[in-house]
């Protein structure tokens, strides 16, 4: 085979082969097949497109690129979740001690953020001590005593992946759902699991900004896993405006530990206890989701899923004392207030530039090599719905420098807010469910 033949066989709008996509996944690791040459089919591709026979081997490729962890000494259903990205998402830190302590084995391989989204590794690294960089052995030994770990993509786990994302950041090609759909898939399959519950973003802060283009990526993700024999269930949920009040790393920490306690925004438990459940129900410790539901509120109330997250903190290097006292947390230099400049009702809180602001300020990177300030970051007084006085808080900066990248940063959060005289009804946060028919 040649790398040229296979570009142009996609550039002029056919389907690529099974064994061509697997001879040029297998030509990252050899290198016969050079940078360029995939950079040429990535924008082929984003292009023409590939159909779901392609987009399962493109996945498949990958995934078997490196290990697929082997979990069967774990007890039970392995499942994961994954989210396609927003701004204050931080449901993983809630919902996988949650279906520990539920009974469900979460295995979780999470990235870190890029551009206007979050990530949860920089979440978790804002914890003193705390290691993502642990080797599968260690991820299998964690995993058993605590029930969960969270950790990093490793140099073992679907490599080609790694390589093809590099390309595709610096290409101009992230935009494709047969390309997202076949990351997400490869690192997710070759965890071990059993099953996984997608949070498929759609709205001003999601990367798939319109409806139709999240479900189409929400049903193409479905369509892999169940072809390759995997439990999979996605939820579409809304991202017009950040998840609970705190964005950033450090303040998000904060904010997962007292929603353990029971004492966290309503929209950012609601939906961690609602992805949470469908893992519950996957994993078989429910019989129906309502039964799942309450059990998932049942360990938040008897402090089982706190102690689930305290004990994989320790087990992975970070301070576990963070839980019982959050003032260990960094905190930020200074703060400066946003105020109202009317009386009224929030109408609209843009999520996008309240991510970019923050990433301005530090909390993010504009790349990949970028440097994380894990105190700083947004936390919201105010949201969609919520009545404001003039000269009243709606938000506040936490940030360890001024200049101008703070000014920046301060003008984009004031802009966000859109105030309006009359009250506005909240829309529900899920607004599909794609489950397997049975």
């Amino acid at each position: 085979m040649r790398a040229v033949d296979i570009i142009r066989k996609k550039r002029d709008g056919h389907r690529l082969d099974t064994d061509e996509i697997g001879w040029m996944i297998g030509g990252i690791a050899s290198g016969e097949v050079a940078d360029y040459q995939w950079s040429a089919l990535l924008m082929a591709i984003v292009w023409r497109g590939m159909d779901d026979r392609e987009t399962a081997d493109l996945t498949g490729a990958m995934m078997r690129s490196g290990s697929i962890v082997d979990l069967s000494e774990t007890p039970g259903l392995k499942i994961d979740k994954h989210s396609t990205g927003g701004v204050g998402d931080k449901t993983s830190l809630i919902l996988a001690p949650i279906a520990a302590a539920c009974g469900v084995p979460v295995p979780m391989v999470s990235g870190r953020g890029l551009g206007h989204t979050g990530g949860t590794l920089d979440k978790l690294e804002a914890i003193p001590g705390f290691r993502v960089d642990l080797d599968l052995d260690r991820y299998r030994q964690i995993l058993n005593r605590c029930g969960l770990v969270l950790i990093g993509q490793t140099a073992e786990i679907a490599p080609a992946d790694k390589r093809l994302y590099a390309l595709r950041d610096a290409t101009g090609t992230v935009e494709s759902i047969a390309l997202i759909s076949a990351s997400i898939m490869s690192k997710k399959l070759a965890e071990g699991i059993d099953g996984l519950v997608l949070d498929v973003k759609t709205g001003n802060g999601a990367f798939m900004e319109r409806l139709e283009d999240s479900r189409a990526l929400a049903e193409a993700m479905c369509a892999i896993g169940r072809g390759l024999g995997k439990r999979v269930v996605a939820l579409i949920t809304r991202m017009d405006q950040p998840l609970g009040r705190a964005v950033g790393n450090a303040v998000e920490v904060a904010e997962c530990v007292e929603s353990l306690r029971g004492h966290g925004p309503a929209d950012l438990v609601d939906l961690s206890v609602e992805l949470a459940a469908e893992m519950v129900l996957m994993g078989e410790k429910s019989r129906t989701l309502d039964e799942a539901r309450a059990l998932c509120r049942r360990v938040i109330d008897d402090g089982s899923a706190l102690d689930r997250f305290q004990r994989v903190v320790e087990a992975q290097g970070g301070d576990p004392r963070v839980i019982d006292d959050l003032s260990l947390l960094p905190k930020a230099r200074f703060g400066s207030d946003v105020l109202a400049h009317e009386t009224g009702f929030v109408h609209s809180l843009a999520a996008r530039p309240i991510g970019v602001a923050t990433m301005l300020l530090g909390a993010g990177r504009a790349r990949v090599d970028s440097t994380i300030e894990p105190a700083v970051g947004v936390t919201l007084h105010k949201k969609v719905g919520d009545h404001v006085q003039a000269g009243e808080r709606l938000c506040t900066i936490l940030a360890n420098h001024e200049g101008s990248a703070f000014e920046r940063a301060k003008s984009m959060v004031q802009a966000a807010y859109v105030l309006g005289e009359v009250p506005v009804v909240v829309p529900h946060l899920i607004v599909e469910r794609l489950r397997e028919e049975r």
